[in-house]
């Protein structure tokens, strides 16, 4: 075989290997099931299928999930909140400050 066959023989097998992983399936289990050499599927235990849905619906492509209730705050929910918030800032800025002190005053 000459150089020139010998290369375009390397040349024609690494592109059908690069094909090759292409393909849409190359799981040696699924041709193991197909033959039945696997062994029956195994059953899900109890706590697994009870768990489970009854349906098997998924939400087709291209459709919105269904709107949500949601309960907007009231004007005095929100104030509370706001508050709350002002507060902890208070306390968390009046901590810093104090581990502040502490750090200043046990420099060596």
């Amino acid at each position: 075989m000459s150089r020139l066959h010998n290369s375009q023989f390397v040349a024609v097998v690494a592109v059908a290997v690069l094909l090759a992983g292409c393909s849409g399936d190359l799981n040696p289990m699924r041709i193991a099931y197909g033959t039945g050499e696997a062994g029956p599927p195994a059953k899900a235990p109890d706590f697994v299928a009870q768990s489970r849905r009854g349906s098997d619906d998924f939400m087709p492509v291209g459709v919105s999930a269904p709107a949500r209730p949601i309960r907007a705050k009231t004007p005095e929910g929100t104030k509370a909140l706001e508050a709350e918030l002002v507060a902890a800032r208070g306390r968390n800025e009046a901590r810093g400050r104090s581990a502040e002190g502490a750090a200043q005053g046990a420099k060596p």
